[in-house]
């Protein structure tokens, strides 16, 4: 789907503010609060973005981040339908490379760390994890696609 600019103006000041008022939006992209609802329902309506809330995982007890790059054999969907289900992953990826997926996990620690592997370990394909533990986060950012 191809954006128009006053869409993508929208998504931008939403991007700054997930809960500014829709008549602000309007004064800053020149439509009435009625038509910035408007475009913003649809734009949720067709997928092309999501209002949520971003959390800190450090603030919220988990310290320790990483990314888990995992060799496997076999079915990848099914092997990411599992990995899906394991509360601790946030965000599962197939990928071409030297490694079939990655997932990225949010948990307490070491300890909590290791059972996570454990658990990714236990699936039937899965031959091999290599585990990319976050030292510092230098860059986060959701202005994909205004630009």
């Amino acid at each position: 789907m191809v954006l128009d600019e006053i869409s993508k103006q929208i998504i931008e000041q939403l991007q700054m503010d997930g809960r500014k008022p829709y008549a602000a939006i309007g004064k800053a992209v020149g439509l009435s609060e009625a038509a910035v609802r408007q475009r913003v329902q649809r734009l949720l309506d067709l997928g092309v973005m999501q209002i949520v809330a971003v959390t800190d995982p450090l603030t919220l007890g988990f310290p320790r981040q990483a990314m888990i790059g995992i060799k496997c054999e076999g079915d990848l969907e099914r092997v990411a339908d599992e990995l899906s289900q394991i509360p601790e992953i946030d965000y599962v990826v197939l990928t071409a490379g030297s490694v079939d997926i990655m997932v990225e996990v949010v948990c307490e620690g070491d300890t909590h760390l290791l059972e996570i592997l454990g658990k990714i370990r236990a699936i039937s394909s899965v031959r091999a994890t290599e585990t990319f533990v976050y030292l510092k986060l230098h860059k986060q950012t959701y202005s994909w696609g205004t630009h």
